[in-house]
């Protein structure tokens, strides 16, 4: 792919953003809870294959990681908390990959600049966020930590997020508003664990997932 590609991709995704910035919230979830049968979706993964999601947990307990668009600071928070995590995750024999909304070029690039070590699979449309029940947070929700006048979804407003990040070199892409979840999934496919975040560094207590793999095993 060449760079006037590659930023051509980064370039819509930033569009689709501000779209989905300026329309504020709108997709109500009803998310799955322990027990429920986990729903079996196609992604693509690094190479361009598509994969359906059930062949991660076929063998053995998943963690089905549910990110972010790919500019949230939260998720490279979470990116650095997920490499301390993960030597508890293979001990309990847990296979975890990570579901990311984007496709597979721009998390290629993710991956390689945030050092992440496990799979990422492409899922441009939030097509597994909305299998597992995900829909949108509230404003509140996303922008508790910001000023008022940061709350009034205008143009003005979603461009200088836009413009602060780029600079950063971590673009506002995809949907400002989409729910982050993470589950636990055993190899009959049932839900072990349904961790729902409540807000963008309601980070989960890693023990709880070793745990259910070990219990799972």
């Amino acid at each position: 792919m060449t760079d006037t590609d590659l930023a051509a991709l980064y370039l819509s995704a930033e569009r689709r953003w501000m779209d989905r910035w300026l329309e504020g919230p709108t997709i109500e979830g009803n998310p799955l809870r322990r027990g429920d049968a986990a729903p079996v979706v196609e992604v693509t993964g690094e190479d361009g294959a598509t994969l359906m999601l059930n062949e991660v947990w076929a063998n053995g307990p998943a963690l089905i990681m549910l990110w972010r668009h790919l500019g949230c600071g939260c998720g490279m928070d979470r990116t650095g908390r997920l490499q301390d995590e993960l030597p508890s995750y293979e001990e309990a024999g847990l296979n975890v990959v990570i579901c990311a909304p984007a496709d597979r070029h721009r998390i290629a690039i993710y991956k390689e600049k945030h050092e992440v070590a496990i799979p990422m699979y492409s899922d441009p449309d939030y097509g597994a966020h909305k299998a597992f029940g995900l829909g949108h947070w509230s404003v509140e929700q996303v922008l508790y930590d910001a000023p008022d006048e940061f709350c009034d979804l205008g143009q003005d407003t979603g461009k200088k997020f836009q413009d602060d990040r780029r600079d950063e070199g971590n673009p506002m892409v995809d949907d400002p508003w989409m729910q982050s979840g993470e589950f636990v999934v055993d190899s009959s496919g049932m839900i072990r664990v349904a961790y729902l975040y409540n807000y963008c560094e309601d980070f989960p207590d890693p023990r709880v997932f070793a745990t259910a793999a070990r219990l799972a095993g």
